[in-house]
């Protein structure tokens, strides 16, 4: 397989590896490729390729065991993506109860002491997630919402604080590509987003707090109500 340009990469990776399955004469059931071995024949880092993997667990197409690999999964019946949630209910509670303890205060020392540099990637992250909204690419959607919330984490200038959340963008996405599966919580995510950059922009650390504690309990709830359709 050729390798993956180095733009886009976890939107391809997602693209190649159900090519991979389908092409690869697997069966539900069978152990796929490890993320080390991904990477290496997608030529692309394993951070991408394990967000590629957790969009593909979240539409039912693979199976993740934990200290046992990948799996092709069974095709999906009914809503795949509810059945994920509550069978993964714990793990995403846990995400964004960590989130609304850190965050909120997060976005309060932003809005005291983001520079300008710091507001226009903020502004570039807004912007391509926008973008790409309206293309059903959900792995640059997971990317541009992770990259907002890291660079809010950045613009504090605590080195703690930025590592904490480049790693939970990086290493526990699950969060992310949850919410933004949910029918309608991708607008909701850009209004949301706009009003976080607004406080900040305005140099309001309150309202800056209350508008990232509204977006993380609303993308929440979302999950919450999804689990009972």
């Amino acid at each position: 397989m050729d390798p993956i340009r180095k733009t886009r990469l976890s939107e391809q990776a997602v693209e190649a590896i159900e090519t991979m399955i389908a092409q690869g004469n697997y069966v539900p059931g069978d152990r796929f490729l490890s993320e080390n071995e991904l990477g290496k024949e997608l030529q692309v880092s394993r951070s991408s390729v394990r967000e590629a993997v957790r969009i593909l667990e979240v539409r039912g197409r693979v199976s993740v065991l934990h200290g046992k690999g990948i799996f092709v999964a069974e095709p999906p019946e009914g809503n795949s993506f509810a059945e994920w949630i509550r069978d993964n209910r714990a793990s995403i509670f846990d995400h964004f109860e960590v989130r609304m303890i850190i965050e909120p205060k997060a976005a309060w020392y932003s809005a005291s002491k983001a520079d300008q540099d710091s507001l226009k990637a903020m502004e570039k992250a807004c912007q391509l997630f926008e973008e790409n909204a309206g293309k059903e690419d959900m792995a640059a959607l997971v990317k541009a919402d992770g990259d907002f919330h890291r660079l809010i984490a950045r613009s504090t200038n605590n080195r703690t604080l930025y590592f904490l959340m480049k790693t939970m963008t990086r290493s526990l996405s699950e969060g992310w590509i949850t919410s933004l599966h949910i029918p309608g919580r991708i607008k909701k995510t850009i209004r949301e987003h706009g009003a976080i950059l607004d406080a900040i922009r305005d140099r309001d650390p309150e309202r800056a707090e209350g508008e990232m504690m509204r977006h993380l309990s609303n993308a929440l709830s979302d999950i919450r109500d999804s689990m009972t359709r």
